[in-house]
């Protein structure tokens, strides 16, 4: 191997820091439109329905997976933590679980896989909070509308993560800006 095709020391650094800075400013996005924008409260159980996935989903195609399951895990449990703190000890583990089907490979956000990765997070997400829920309140009964709730969360996130994620393609944003 050439020394061009191994990144120096200064570049790892430049890139360990890039990859810091997104993971936050992500995190801190993950939160604001979690826990302010689009927040709907449901039911009297403390759950919401928000459309800050769409965010995560975001995080997940641009940062590389370890930093986009920080940029989830820490901008939803923010949230929950601002709006309704029962929730954090799930939102930890679904927020994690939902990032992984995205993947950050490709020069495009909107990619194929990543579309059928809003589906997947949308099981990943219905599922794990009808199970929190479940061992939180014991409404097994529930799991309808858990399941409704779930759909038009993750429904709208999905549909603002292409819109947005569109929009990013066209300006080319993970060539010019993050060079990748």
């Amino acid at each position: 191997m050439t020394s061009r095709t191994l990144p120096r020391t200064g570049e790892k650094q430049e890139n360990k820091l890039k990859n810091l800075t997104l993971t936050g400013l992500m995190a801190a996005m993950i939160t604001i439109m979690t826990a302010y924008i689009c927040h709907i409260p449901t039911g009297i159980n403390g759950g919401y329905i928000h459309f800050g996935d769409s965010i995560i989903y975001l995080a997940a195609t641009l940062l590389p997976t370890p930093y986009a399951l920080a940029a989830a895990a820490i901008g939803g449990v923010v949230a929950d933590l601002l709006t309704s703190p029962i929730w954090v000890p799930a939102t930890i583990i679904i927020k994690i679980f939902i990032a992984l089907p995205f993947t950050c490979k490709s020069t495009k956000i909107i990619t194929p896989r990543n579309i059928v990765a809003t589906i997947l997070a949308y099981f990943i997400s219905s599922i794990g909070y009808f199970f929190a829920e479940s061992l939180l309140f014991g409404t097994q009964t529930a799991l309808i509308a858990s399941m409704s709730g779930s759909l038009i969360q993750s429904g709208g996130s999905a549909i603002f993560f292409i819109i947005f994620g569109f929009a990013l393609d066209k300006t080319r944003l993970k060539t010019k800006f993050l060079n990748l």
